[in-house]
């Protein structure tokens, strides 16, 4: 087989092409904790200005996160975020579990559950309600002439 020049058809690659960078995912760390302007946002991931404002234009664009205008003159916004931004929030939530178990040697943030109990996320499947563990599911390709071991 030769090798393909195109690359796999993938939702992992395009979502990353929105908020796989650094910058992009702390912007998002830090609206969850409810930070929204500019400044605050900035001071608190450690983001140089000019990157900044091009991951916040970034995520506007793409519709993960909105501006909402606080203060008319001069013109200032807060950046909270959309309802796709909100489905961000469990994707954060196992990044930091993952941070948590494999980098840290005590986790800097802890959430609580309202259950009163410390969260730890999990993947559950919504049709049976059970944890997902990598050995229970199986993909199924479904853009034509792919496979697991790629263009066919």
């Amino acid at each position: 087989m030769t090798a393909s020049t195109t690359s796999r058809p993938c939702s992992i690659a395009d979502a990353l092409g929105v908020i796989g960078e650094k910058y992009s995912l702390l912007v998002l760390r830090e609206v969850f904790f409810g930070v929204h302007r500019f400044d605050a946002i900035a001071r608190n991931i450690g983001c140089p200005r000019d990157v900044l404002n091009a991951r916040l234009r970034r995520l506007v664009d793409a519709g993960v996160l909105e501006k909402v205008l606080y203060n008319e003159r001069p013109a200032r916004y807060e950046y909270h975020a959309t309802a796709a931004g909100r489905e961000l929030r469990p994707v954060l939530l196992m990044l930091m579990r993952w941070g948590d178990r494999y980098l840290a040697d005590v986790p800097p943030t802890v959430f609580q559950h309202s259950c009163g109990a410390d969260l730890d996320p999990a993947v559950m499947c919504r049709a049976c309600g059970g944890e997902v563990h990598v050995t229970d599911v199986t993909p199924r390709f479904q853009v034509p002439g792919w496979t697991a071991e790629g263009a066919a």
